[in-house]
Parts: C-alpha cells; sequence; structure tokens
C-alpha cells in the first residue's frame, strides 16, 4: 500500500514537471502538453492503484460466480440427501430416523450455504465501500496537492513579474537621471568656455 501511494505520488509529481515545461498559450491558464506522455502517465497511475481497489473490482466481477458457485454446491449436497434419504425409506423405523436426520442436516447445510453467500456479498460489499473510499481519498489528496503546486508557481510567477517590473522602472529612473545630469552639466561648461575665450587676449 505504501509503496505504491509512494508511486502514485512520483507520477504526480512527473506529471506537475510536464505542465511545468509544457508550452504555454494563456499564462496560468491554458498549455500545450504532450498527448502520448499524458495518457502514458494516467495508465500509470491507474496500475500503480493500491491492490485494494483491484481486488475490490475482480471481487465484485466474481460475485455472481460466487453465488452460482454456492447454489450449486448447495443442490448437490440436497440432491445427495435426497438420493440418501430414499434409499433409507425402504428400510426399518432405524433407517427412517436417520432420514429423519438428514432432513436436519440438509437444513443445517442450506443455512450454512445461506449463511456463506451473505458473508461472501456483505464481504464484497465492505470491500467495495472501502476500495471507493480509499479512491475517493486518494483523488482528494491529488486534487489538494495540484491545486497547492498550481498556486505555489502563480506565487512564483508573480513575484517573479513584480522583479522584472521593478527592474524596469530602476533602470528607467536611471535614464532619466543620466539624461537630466547630463543636460545640466555639459551646455554650462560649454558656455563658461566661449566666454573664457572672448576674453583671453593675445599680445
Amino acid at each position: 500500500m505504501g509503496i505504491q501511494g509512494s508511486g502514485i505520488y512520483e507520477l504526480l509529481k512527473h506529471m506537475e514537471v510536464l505542465l511545468e515545461k509544457s508550452f504555454s498559450i494563456l499564462p496560468n491558464y491554458l498549455v500545450v502538453v504532450k498527448v502520448k506522455e499524458m495518457e502514458a502517465l494516467i495508465d500509470r497511475i491507474y496500475a500503480n492503484l493500491p491492490t485494494e481497489i483491484q481486488e475490490a473490482r475482480g471481487l465484485l466481477r466474481r460475485k455472481d460466480d460466487f453465488q452460482l458457485q454456492a447454489q450449486q454446491e448447495a443442490q448437490r449436497i440436497i440432491l445427495d440427501a435426497q438420493n440418501e434419504a430414499n434409499k433409507l425409506l425402504s428400510q426399518s423405523e432405524v433407517l427412517r430416523n436417520v432420514q429423519k436426520e438428514v432432513e436436519k442436516i440438509k437444513e443445517q447445510v442450506l443455512m450454512e450455504c445461506d449463511e456463506l453467500r451473505k458473508k461472501a456479498l456483505n464481504d464484497a460489499e465492505n470491500i467495495r465501500i472501502q476500495a471507493v473510499d480509499e479512491a475517493k481519498r486518494l483523488k482528494d489528496q491529488a486534487e489538494i496537492y495540484a491545486e497547492r503546486t498550481l498556486a505555489d508557481l502563480e506565487h512564483n510567477l508573480t513575484e517573479l513579474q513584480q522583479v522584472v517590473k521593478n527592474g524596469q522602472i530602476y533602470m528607467e529612473k536611471l535614464r532619466s537621471e543620466n539624461n537630466s545630469n547630463f543636460n545640466n552639466i555639459y551646455p554650462q561648461n560649454e558656455n563658461k568656455s566661449q566666454e573664457g575665450m572672448g576674453d583671453f587676449v593675445i599680445e
């Protein structure tokens, strides 16, 4: 059970990696995946389902066979008892008493066969219910895991987008500051140089 459950989680992790590597059409909404790989993963997940679920499915399929076998066994026992009783009817009173005992045994056998049939049906139903509950639990766990993974991915993408946006804002601010400093410094130096040359006198 533990090994199979671990295999399912590994396959779900593989599916998560496949989704991460898929081509995004609409971020966080629509992606393109490889159908063959996804179908292969799904088939492997079904193959790694707990043995209890697989056994329950097989037991349910064989339920009718169990009922038929129990009825045939009961009919065979009854027929044997009736044949034996018919032989004893032609004999003495002692044999008639034996016949009565056979009838009691026949009724007891029928009761036991009916109890066995009911027990088999109850066991099959209990296993089916347990299998359904286990399958639902695994499905719920897989859905919760998938939702958490997608939420983490969305959070990481949001943080990454904010980092990129902050970087763009910072670069634009630097560019504006550099342009402003350049315009403020070089025009003044150029005017001072021209003024100095105007006052310069060669003797």
